[in-house]
């Protein structure tokens, strides 16, 4: 009988009905967790669902009151954009801070009140290799995903001796819908070369997998990593150590 690492632990996975955020949930059921998807649209799976904007501060209020006081948030959501700083459009760059920098500092002002009352809570970040380093022709996505990084650092800090914890995964390229979709809008005169080329820029010579991360995500939500806070974790196939 598989160990179940989470038993008695409330979660909400934002951005939970595809790629990485479903297989956190999933991750999460499988090791005995509550797990609430939060998410636009309800996810083809059987999994509890409330509906969720992070970009809309009375959705986020609105989601969080239907999930009860959590224990753990992972903050999935997010949205990929293209272009050098010249090439962004201010409006598409305000809509990639809404979700990725504003979307997460909002649910996690959201779960704070209830992480302090109980004495406890678990953050967990999806921020990127983006917010490590910068990625070609990312301008706006570099800068979300730096946010994100900043945003975890001082919750972990501010809120260290009061039992919470807050780190951020930061991904490499995840073979997801999210990135196939990014690949048809802003490459679909050569989807297969694309292709090829996020597989072969990370040194293992692949993209990772959604159930890598979510590995990684049991973890950092478990009491086994109870001495881990404030840490950017690269799980990028060797991306970062080039």
């Amino acid at each position: 009988m598989m160990m179940q690492r989470l038993q008695g632990k409330r979660a909400l996975v934002t951005g939970g009905s595809s790629g990485i955020g479903l297989a956190v949930a999933n991750a999460f059921l499988e090791n005995g967790a509550q797990v609430t998807v939060g998410d636009l649209s309800q996810p083809a799976e059987d999994l509890d669902f409330t509906p969720l904007d992070v970009s809309d501060w009375e959705s986020v209020q609105q989601a969080m009151k239907a999930c009860g006081p959590i224990d753990l948030l992972v903050n999935c959501a997010g949205i990929m954009h293209v272009g050098k700083l010249h090439e962004v459009d201010p409006a598409d760059y305000e809509r990639i801070q809404a979700v990725n920098a504003r979307g997460t500092f909002f649910c996690c002002r959201a779960a704070i009140d209830c992480m302090r009352a109980a004495g406890r809570g678990n953050i967990i970040n999806l921020a990127s290799v983006a917010s490590l380093i910068a990625v070609e022709r990312r301008f706006a996505y570099c800068v979300s995903k730096g946010a994100v990084l900043a945003l975890t650092r001082a919750i972990a800090i501010d809120y260290a001796a009061e039992g919470i914890r807050a780190n951020a995964i930061c991904p490499g390229t995840v073979d997801t819908p999210m990135i196939r979709g990014y690949v048809d809008k802003y490459f679909s005169e050569d989807v297969a070369g694309t292709i090829a080329t996020l597989h072969a820029r990370q040194p293992v010579g692949r993209m990772g997998k959604v159930e890598e991360i979510a590995s990684l995500a049991v973890y950092l939500a478990s009491d086994e990593s109870a001495f881990l806070t404030g840490a950017a974790i690269p799980i990028d196939g060797g991306w970062t150590a080039k």
